[in-house]
C-alpha cells in the first residue's frame, strides 16, 4: 500500500487514497471553493495521503448536486481551486479532481443544514434537472431529458472544465460515471429510455460516457492522468452490471482513460446493498481481471491491515477510503505506524508521534 505508483508520469507516493466526498459548504453558492475546502483536504494531505481527489466538482451551474456544490465552470472557482492544489502540492500529496454533472439528481437541498429533502421548488433557487429521459430519480422532480444540442453541450462543458483544472495545477481528472449521476444514468437502461444513438444497445448507452472521455483527452492532452469512477452496478434486476463495467471500462482505456474507481449504486432506491468491510472490492476485482485496466476498491475500509491486504493481493492496485479519512485526516500516518513501514513524508512537526527515536 506504501509502494509509489506512476500514471502517465505522474508519481503518486502511496496507494492509500482520499475519495471525493462531498462537503455542501460553499455558503455563497457560487461554486468558489473555501476556507473549509482548505483545511479539510490539507489535513489530509499533511496526514500523508498518496493523492487526494476533491469532491464532486460541478462542470456547469446546472449539473451541481446542490446549490452549495463546489463548481469549475469558471475562472474564479479555478483561481480558488489553484490555493487549494499548491497546499496540497506543499505536503507532498498529488491532486486530483472530479469533475462532475447530477443529471437528474441535480437541485436538491443538502445532505445537512437543512431538514428538507429532495428537489429545491423553483421559487426556492431550484432549476430544471436534465437527463437522458424524462424518468426522474424516485422521489424527486421530473427531469429534462437532452436533445442532441444539450448533449453536446455537456461535453464540451466537461472538456472546458478539464481545461481549468488543469490550469488550477491539478495533476489527475477523474470523471463521475457513478452513484446515478448523469454519466451513469446514460449508461443504465433502468435511467436510459432513449430510443436515439445515445440509447438502448450497450454501446449507445456508453456512447456520452466515451464521447467526454475522447473529448477530455483532447483537452488536456497526453500528460494528465484520467480516471473513471463507475458503479459496479445498479443492485437492481435489468439495470446496469459488473459485466458491462468491465466491458465499457475497456472501451473508456481505448478512448484515453487510464484508471478506474469502482464503486456501486446510486441510480435507483429500494434495493439491497450488501453492506460490510470491503463489500465493492470484489467488484473492483471483476472489473481488473476482466478488462485488464487498473482499479482502485473503496467502501467500508477501515483498518491499516485491510487496506494493505486489498493492494497486496492484487485485489485493486490501490484503495480509496472516505468516511475513515473524514475520522481521521491522518489516517496514512497512523497505518504507516502501525505496520511499521518507515516514511520519509512524516510533517517535521508530527515526527514525534512516529518513532520512539524521532
Amino acid at each position: 500500500m506504501f509502494d509509489p505508483i506512476s500514471l502517465r508520469g505522474v508519481g503518486i507516493r502511496n496507494r492509500l487514497w482520499v475519495a471525493p466526498m462531498c462537503q455542501y459548504s460553499v455558503v455563497a453558492r457560487d461554486g468558489v471553493p473555501t476556507d473549509w475546502h482548505l483545511v479539510h483536504l490539507g489535513s489530509m494531505a499533511a496526514g500523508g495521503a498518496g493523492l487526494i481527489v476533491v469532491e464532486a466538482t460541478a462542470v456547469s451551474p446546472e449539473g451541481r448536486i446542490t446549490d452549495r456544490d463546489t463548481g469549475i465552470w469558471n475562472d474564479a472557482q479555478a483561481t480558488a481551486w489553484t490555493r487549494i492544489v499548491d497546499y496540497l502540492h506543499g505536503h507532498g500529496a498529488t491532486a486530483g479532481i472530479q469533475l462532475a454533472h447530477a443529471g437528474r439528481k441535480a437541485s436538491t437541498w443538502p445532505a445537512w443544514g437543512t431538514p428538507a429533502r429532495g428537489t429545491v421548488p423553483a421559487a426556492q433557487g431550484g432549476w430544471p434537472a436534465l437527463a437522458p429521459s424524462e424518468v426522474p430519480f424516485p422521489g424527486y422532480a421530473d427531469p429534462v431529458a437532452l436533445d442532441p444540442a444539450g448533449i453536446d453541450g455537456v461535453v464540451a462543458d466537461f472538456a472546458a472544465a478539464a481545461r481549468r483544472a488543469v490550469t488550477a495545477g491539478f495533476d489527475v481528472l477523474e470523471l463521475h460515471a457513478a452513484h446515478g449521476y448523469l454519466l451513469h444514468q446514460f449508461l443504465s437502461p433502468l435511467s436510459n429510455q432513449r430510443t436515439d444513438e445515445f440509447g438502448g444497445s450497450l454501446p449507445n448507452r456508453a456512447r456520452l460516457l466515451l464521447r467526454v472521455v475522447a473529448a477530455v483527452r483532447a483537452e488536456v492532452g497526453e500528460a494528465v492522468p484520467l480516471l473513471v469512477r463507475f458503479s459496479g452496478t445498479d443492485y437492481a434486476p435489468d439495470g446496469w452490471t459488473v459485466e458491462e463495467t468491465a466491458i465499457v471500462a475497456g472501451w473508456a482505456a481505448a478512448a484515453g482513460a487510464d484508471f478506474f474507481d469502482v464503486s456501486s449504486g446510486g441510480n435507483v432506491t429500494g434495493v439491497q446493498i450488501p453492506l460490510g468491510p470491503g463489500y465493492q472490492v470484489p467488484l473492483a476485482q471483476y472489473v481488473k481481471e476482466h478488462a485488464a485496466v487498473p482499479v482502485n476498491a473503496v467502501g467500508l475500509i477501515v483498518t491499516a491491515q485491510q487496506a494493505n491486504d486489498i493492494v497486496a493481493s492484487g485485489a485493486a492496485d490501490a484503495v480509496m477510503l472516505g468516511r475513515e479519512f473524514l475520522r481521521d485526516p491522518h489516517f496514512a500516518l497512523r497505518a504507516a505506524h502501525e505496520l511499521g513501514v518507515h516514511l520519509d513524508y512524516w510533517p517535521g512537526q508530527y515526527l514525534r508521534a512516529g518513532w520512539p527515536e524521532a
